[in-house]
């Protein structure tokens, strides 16, 4: 092959710059953004290609070899009208691909959408498609909690339709792997585990007078324990075992307060109102601190600021919170599943629960907070763990996926 490789990383209905905890943004445009800028310095030409609106000009260079383009189809569409738009999104990625300056080597989507809108642009070319889907309809539906809507059938059908046809299917935790294996009938040889990273420059520990400013700028008071939440508000990410269990520590002599930073999932925005009020009701509203979504450099003082952070999530593809935490040196418990078993270092980098029972979520919190011993180990620890995963890495593993396909 004559000169880099160029490759399309496909997002057609998030965009990669958009902060994550907004809309529909969350870890997948983490790992989109930071794997893009790892693989050009791996000698790659990737373009992002987004339907989603990126600002006023179409095409954004971020960087020598990285560049975002926004394509026009499915902007201001809702998320479940999207496959309405996903050929006009494909002809758009053909027709960039047809051009002699631009052209593609490998076609990457990332999630459902994105597969379904160019799988076919792909085929009609011959060239390798990846898939990643960072989120899996069979994975929500079997750890979905009660009363929560199911994944639609189509999703379900693309879902298993792309993971038959695609190259390569690249998961982001050995729990999707399994998932796209056993429930979508994906071939072995043609799925990878390609873990995401973490930037431990940006997420590290801060010292004890940045702490306090941290607290201050957010109006928190000044002694007593921090449990933080970060990521999009919605019923999946499990807030509310978290407000129960806060409600069952309001006796301890240092009560903790709990930071959400996120906002809801458009159309969530009634979980929200059942949060605060259900702190009402447990007489804890004072102690919950929503502060929207902050942008990666304050999310990271927030966690290194922070005692505890929690990441009670019905299901997750990896975790990426978690690890962002453990770079922080800020301890994790979380719940025992899916992706969180590899985010997690159970005991070194925080905790991991069975289970969802706030009284047993409560009396691990209280013995954690209650043994600065413990939590001083836990912040040593947990940062090691997360100077293991590396966005460098991450890309190298990605490389080797993309160098079998291109031969």
């Amino acid at each position: 092959m004559a000169g880099p490789a160029r490759i399309a990383l496909v997002s057609m209905h998030t965009s990669p710059a958009a902060q994550p905890g907004t809309g529909d943004a969350g870890g997948m445009n983490v790992v989109l953004l930071e794997t893009a800028k790892a693989l050009v310095e791996r000698g790659f030409e990737v373009e992002l290609l987004t339907g989603a609106a990126v600002g006023p000009d179409r095409a954004v260079e971020l960087r020598p070899g990285l560049t975002l383009r926004a394509l026009p189809a499915g902007a201001g569409l809702p998320k479940s009208r999207l496959p309405e738009a996903a050929d006009a999104f494909g002809e758009a990625v053909a027709e960039l691909a047809g051009r002699r300056n631009v052209g593609y080597d490998l076609i990457h989507a990332h999630y459902w959408l994105s597969g379904i809108a160019t799988l076919p642009v792909a085929l009609e070319l011959g060239l390798p498609f990846v898939q990643s889907f960072h989120t899996l309809a069979a994975m929500k539906n079997r750890f979905a909690g009660p009363g929560v809507e199911p994944e639609p059938q189509l999703r379900g059908r693309s879902e298993r339709f792309l993971a038959n046809q695609a190259s390569a299917v690249v998961a982001g935790s050995r729990a999707e792997a399994v998932a796209v294996l056993d429930d979508l009938g994906a071939r072995a040889d043609r799925t990878w585990v390609v873990p995401p990273g973490v930037d431990t420059d940006v997420f590290r520990p801060l010292g004890d007078e940045a702490k306090a400013e941290v607290r201050a700028g957010l109006r928190l008071p000044e002694e007593r324990p921090v449990l933080a939440m970060a990521g999009r508000i919605q019923s999946l990410k499990g807030h509310e075992l978290v407000v129960r269990a806060l409600g069952m520590l309001a006796g301890l002599r240092e009560r903790p307060v709990l930071v959400l930073a996120g906002e809801p999932t458009p159309g969530d925005d009634e979980y929200l109102r059942e949060l605060l009020r259900l702190a009402e009701q447990l007489r804890v509203a004072a102690d919950v601190h929503v502060v929207g979504a902050l942008p990666q450099p304050q999310l990271a003082r927030l966690l290194a600021a922070a005692t505890l952070t929690l990441v009670p999530s019905h299901s997750e593809t990896f975790g990426l919170v978690a690890l962002e935490s453990a770079a922080c040196g800020t301890p994790v418990v979380a719940s025992r599943s899916t992706g969180l078993l590899d985010s997690v270092a159970d005991g070194r980098s925080g905790i991991l629960l069975d289970g969802r029972d706030p009284g047993r979520w409560a009396q691990v919190l209280a013995a954690l907070l209650a043994d600065r011993d413990r939590l001083a180990r836990l912040r040593a620890s947990a940062r090691r763990h997360a100077e293991g995963h590396t966005w460098s890495e991450s890309a190298d593993r990605l490389s080797e996926v993309y160098s079998a396909l291109l031969g």
